[in-house]
């Protein structure tokens, strides 16, 4: 049995009752020392255990209506849904309470097994090796925390209703709070076995989340001056380090079967997280009745209708390596040509033309009532017979051996001392599944993309071509895995989401083969609907079901009529929840946000 299928069941004992910090609930000192005086191997699991469902949050949980990693990149302009999203069309505004992020039960409950875990009789590899999984967990939240905030409280212990010093704290500096979540992190990975399980986590899972941790921090560093944050040098080595022990010495390995044209699809469909690439995932099951939603999300007529972006799509080189954007009239290319020759991962992310559901030999078309942008997803989705409103059971990669390679690129890149041995050795393992040529360094130094120059002009230095070359393959291997948000918010790029969000492009209006079978699949009509006779063809009224940019014809446009908007000056971090400033007047507000207090 899978031991993410026992976390979902929601265990219940000492940490549920933790809570917030500022609903001041106590957790008895006395009860909770008492507890870990007896505390046997299998109550420092259950301890642990407790965690896993509320940070490895996979595609949502069980029967609930979330869609956990997908509902990250639908902030991003990688992945959109059909309404506006509050923060990719930066409307976001100063919450009253911040319920699901400015909430401190989690680390609570890390500082209260910290305190006393050592009471146990147990030995003390046992000890630390939970110890090492609550580490992780307190590091994990606190990154997730930085990230949206900036500087937070720092909580060395579990507090109580009678501690008003600790919960009157002010925020911790950034830098404080860094230093802290390094030293718990090598602690984690100092604790943990060097073993190799897929729903739990490990001295190698401790160490990516080490490298994701260090690339992140280190870049946000470089590329955002105005915070004056220094020693970015230093999060990138240790993001080298991390993610170089990963590929040395942990034994995981990119998936393949020797197939390019569906070994990256079928390892994100496979039922069971593939453990030669995946570090950590988030476990689901039929037989234990514990689903995700992705596949009704996706699949379904007008519900959620999510398509990926034209930028995005123009992003994936041709298959020998080309630039699909150097070509005359790429902009206006219609479907059946521009999806030709392309990158395999292209084909294995969304419906092109050939597509099949897996296990079935007919061929769809993108369904238009299922996709905004006519780009339709199919990157996760597995057989039809899991369609069903929650009913889908793939496991979900949180951790996986790609990113070590891509982090590990990255980082040298940005420091400068990166190599084409170092490329052949990382990237060149993600381009071999889809069997595409590597990058040539010197050459992307070279002759920089200036298409990826115009959506990264931050960029700068003699690496600036390798850089943006490791950009796009970032963005087209993890694509719908929940980095682009943060991607664009440590490259200091949130600008982008300002741009109107695009999907395919229409010469004209009229009926349209997306398929090359001869067979019409779409018509757009703009007065009365016609009737063409086909079977199965999709009818778009123009302005109502589909709006294209230029009137009759380019591409789609989605949510034309809002005004999208990006302030450099505060949108790159969250304010501070208003009751929490009530509650705590020594929290102070970030810049650029005003809450009147």
């Amino acid at each position: 049995m899978k031991k993410s299928i026992i976390l979902f069941g929601g265990l219940l004992f000492l940490t549920t009752q933790s809570c917030d910090v500022l609903d001041k609930e106590p957790l008895d000192s006395i009860s909770t020392q008492q507890y870990f005086a007896n505390a046997n191997a299998q109550a420092l699991e259950q301890y642990c255990n407790d965690l896993y469902p509320k940070l490895i949050t996979g595609h949502g949980n069980p029967n609930e209506y979330n869609f956990g990693m997908m509902e990250t990149d639908f902030q991003s302009d990688d992945l959109l849904p059909w309404d506006a999203n509050s923060v990719a069309f930066s409307q976001h505004s100063i919450s009253t309470a911040d319920n699901d992020n400015w909430k401190w039960e989690n680390i609570r409950a890390c500082n209260a097994f910290m305190q006393d875990y050592e009471l146990s009789p147990e030995t003390e590899a046992v000890k630390h090796r939970y110890a090492g999984e609550i580490l992780f967990f307190k590091t994990l939240d606190y990154f997730n925390k930085v990230k949206r905030f900036g500087d937070v409280p720092w909580y060395e212990h579990a507090l109580n209703d009678k501690d008003e010093e600790s919960l009157m704290m002010s925020r911790t500096s950034r830098t404080e709070v860094l230093d802290h979540i390094l030293a718990d992190i090598d602690n984690a990975i100092a604790f943990l076995p060097e073993e190799k399980k897929v729903n739990e986590v490990t001295h190698w899972t401790a160490l990516a989340l080490k490298a994701r941790i260090c690339l992140y921090e280190g870049t946000f560093r470089k590329y955002h001056d105005e915070f004056n944050l220094p020693d970015y040098e230093r999060f990138l080595n240790e993001a080298v380090s991390a993610a170089d022990e990963l590929m040395t010495k942990s034994g995981y390995k990119i998936y393949s079967m020797g197939k390019p044209e569906s070994d990256y699809l079928n390892f994100f469909a496979s039922h069971e997280a593939i453990k030669d690439e995946v570090i950590l995932a988030r476990g689901y099951s039929d037989e234990f009745q514990v689903y995700h939603n992705l596949n009704y999300y996706t699949m379904t007529a007008s519900f959620g209708r999510p398509g990926l972006e034209k930028r995005l799509v123009n992003s994936y080189l041709m298959r020998d390596g080309k630039r699909f954007t150097d070509q005359p009239g790429y902009d206006t290319m219609f479907f059946t040509e521009e999806m030709k020759g392309r990158d395999p991962r292209l084909s294995q992310t969304v419906r092109t033309p050939g597509y099949t559901r897996i296990g079935e030999n007919e061929t769809l078309v993108q369904e238009f009532g299922s996709t905004v942008t006519g780009y339709q997803m199919i990157k996760f989705v597995t057989e039809r017979k899991w369609d069903t409103n929650n009913k889908d059971i793939n496991d979900m990669p949180l951790f996986r051996f790609a990113e070590a390679l891509l982090i590990y690129a990255e980082a040298k890149a940005e420091l400068g001392t990166l190599t084409q041995a170092d490329l052949d050795k990382s990237v060149k393992l993600l381009r071999d599944r889809v069997d595409m040529p590597s990058i040539n360094m010197a050459e992307a130094n070279a002759n920089p993309d200036p298409y990826l120059e115009k959506q990264y002009p931050h960029v700068n230095g003699g690496n600036k071509g390798v850089i943006l070359e490791i950009r796009r393959e970032r963005r087209i291997e993890l694509v719908m895995e929940s980095f682009r948000w943060d991607d664009m918010m440590r490259w200091k790029e949130g600008a982008t989401f300002t741009e109107q969000f695009k999907g395919m492009y229409f010469p004209n209006i009229g009926p349209f083969d997306l398929d090359g079978d001869g067979n019409i699949d779409v018509c757009i009509y703009e007065n009365e609907k016609p009737d063409l006779g086909g079977k199965g063809i999709q009818y778009l009224k123009l302005n109502s079901d589909v709006t294209l940019e230029h009137g009759n014809h380019g591409c789609i446009v989605v949510n034309p009529h809002i005004k999208k908007t990006w302030d450099e000056k505060k949108d790159y971090l969250y304010p501070i929840p208003i009751q929490e400033r009530l509650l705590n007047t020594n929290l102070t507000q970030n810049p650029g946000w005003n809450d009147g207090i």
